[in-house]
């Protein structure tokens, strides 16, 4: 098996530098590269500034051991992996600017026989885009270097693990860059290695979110189906899974995340017409968001109508997922903002796993619980779980905390708990 001896690895955040201090942990040395400053400064004193079980124990390691190391502009090695974001524009058009930019950053040092693989994800033909940018301004490289597309299938929490033991999907753009990217990737993964071409595997990528949207748009199309219909759904979801081929996700506020609330935008932008499903289980995720939204006030409107005073209301959680740091794309972020923009007395945000956020003013948890009238959970983080499900408060239950009988409006007689 061929060995390496360096990579140089573009992107430092939630999938890069997990990836870098794994390879970093493989024998291989690794230069780390990332545009902010922050995290180059943080990486080289053995520190990181997200949030991953094990991870800022692995880095210190590897950093100490003089295999991983950051910088601000790319260095020359035999191996390249670009793992920088691909979000998309205000239309819903895949952005592969950061990727590009990656790319150019590195065409001056590239040099006969190197690898170069794409873990971004990104629209179909990406990756031959990235091989024509390369040649187009390196031509005497043309059909010298190995280029492919690998990209991560991993769950935030579990990063590391799944990074080493999950199979992973290598697509180059001949058989020739297959061969070389499944050599590399051998080096410090034990799943399986399935060879494709670079097409397939970026639009693989884009099919395992998509298909994951899916089921949960239909969960959280049901959740608003029982509200009408006055039917408990964390109990239907539990009786219908009892079928042996009925596997019914848990509804929750809406998909956020990297991945899965962005990639299946990339197929239906470039395939509108053919990606019906698809398209409109993006409609019915965002529309459960909109959704809460519209429960949350009604619910303030009818507190108040009945006390005379508005009431104290917890926004419990604002990660796209439980016990993460990670906002992006978070629809209980989004709920959170669209309530604090009709009136902001009152309101506390709780989110347990960020020391403070730019807009929003934290509050702690178990104070947030304690002062409030309503309780709106959002994200079910370990924290509230351990919260008592009391009798004296309005519990509005957006992500199966509670998982209680629905009750249809809002009473507050008795302040009911209710679970949506």
């Amino acid at each position: 098996m061929k060995t390496f001896d360096v990579v140089t690895t573009i992107g430092l955040g939630y999938i890069g530098l997990p990836t870098a201090t794994l390879i970093a942990k493989s024998g291989i040395h690794v230069n780390g590269i990332d545009v902010n400053p922050k995290v180059v400064d943080a990486v080289n004193k053995g520190q990181i500034i997200i949030v991953e079980p094990d991870l800022d124990v692995l880095v210190k390691q590897v950093v100490e051991e003089k295999m991983l190391s950051a910088h601000l502009e790319p260095i020359r090695a035999e191996v390249y992996t670009i793992a920088v974001p691909t979000p998309f524009k205000g239309n819903h058009e895949p952005d592969i600017s950061y990727v590009l930019a990656a790319t150019n950053s590195i065409i001056p040092i590239l040099e006969e026989g190197d690898l170069l693989v794409i873990e971004s994800t990104s629209p179909v033909g990406t990756t031959e885009q990235v091989r024509d940018t390369i040649y187009s301004k390196r031509p005497e490289l043309e059909e010298k270097l190995f280029i492919a597309y690998c990209p991560e299938r991993v769950l935030p929490g579990n990063i590391l693990y799944e990074l080493k033991h999950n199979d992973r999907v290598i697509g180059g753009i001949d058989e020739e860059s297959t061969q070389k990217a499944c050599e590399f990737f051998r080096c410090f993964v034990q799943g399986e290695l399935y060879k494709t071409n670079s097409r397939t595997a970026e639009m693989c990528k884009l099919v395992e979110n998509s298909s994951r949207d899916v089921q949960i748009a239909f969960a959280n199309e049901l959740s608003i189906i029982c509200d009408k219909a006055g039917i408990n759904v964390w109990e239907l979801i539990e009786l219908a899974n009892k079928h042996p081929r009925v596997n019914i996700l848990t509804p929750g506020c809406g998909v956020g995340g990297h991945c899965i609330a962005v990639d299946p935008y990339f197929i239906v932008s470039e395939y509108p017409l053919e990606s019906q499903i698809i398209g409109k289980a993006r409609e019915i995720n965002n529309y459960k968001a909109f959704w809460c939204v519209e429960k949350i006030k009604n619910a303030k409107l009818q507190y108040r109508l009945k006390y005379g005073n508005d009431p104290k209301i917890a926004l419990m959680g604002m990660a796209f997922k439980p016990n993460i740091d990670d906002l992006r794309e978070s629809p209980a972020k989004y709920i959170a903002q669209k309530v604090m923009q009709a009136e902001q007395n009152g309101m506390m945000v709780v989110e347990p796993n960020i020391a403070e956020h730019n807009i929003f003013k934290l509050t702690n948890y178990q104070e947030a619980f304690d002062r409030a009238d309503i309780v709106v959970y959002l994200v079910a983080h370990d924290e509230f779980l351990k919260l008592p499900k009391v009798n004296d408060k309005l519990i509005l239950d957006f992500c199966g905390i509670s998982k209680r009988q629905v009750l249809i409006g809002v009473e507050y007689k008795k302040k009911s708990p209710i679970s949506t």
